[in-house]
């Protein structure tokens, strides 16, 4: 299973972006392909919470075209959402104690451990700090 991160999701949502058309693409492979993939919970707050920043975008996303965003992508066959497991914590614990997680890093930690969970092979994200996670397999869809 593929999962996908915030920044990739924030990019296909936003035609202003200069990333749009390479994550517009990467969505629409995972949206119309057979296999299945997931959004984890934080990175659909998360990207409800940026594209409708009026601090970051002028103009943001209504909230109405967010949520339709989000809609869109959880119609899609194979699109799963991925919350913690009772294994949470414990996942958790092992991945912020062997990499020396701390500060922002945590709220990825949060990411690789439900991604771990939910058996996700490959995080979609243009998010480097995911290195720093042992075992944590990244692909960056925004690179030529």
């Amino acid at each position: 299973m593929i999962a996908v991160d915030t920044n990739v999701l924030v990019h296909a949502h936003r035609r202003d972006s200069t990333w749009h058309s390479r994550a517009a693409a990467a969505m629409r492979r995972l949206t119309e392909g057979p296999a299945d993939w997931g959004l984890p919970w934080p990175c659909v707050h998360e990207f409800l919470a940026i594209v409708t920043h009026p601090k970051i975008y002028a103009p943001p996303s209504t909230m109405a075209q967010a949520i339709e965003q989000v809609d869109s992508w959880l119609a899609a066959p194979g699109a799963q959402l991925l919350a913690e497991a009772t294994t949470h914590w414990s996942t958790l614990r092992d991945i912020l104690m062997a990499g020396r997680q701390k500060g922002p890093q945590v709220h990825d930690a949060r990411i690789a451990a439900i991604c771990r969970q939910h058996g996700v092979r490959e995080l979609w994200t243009a998010d480097r700090d995911f290195s720093r996670i042992a075992n944590f397999a990244t692909h960056n869809p925004l690179r030529g």
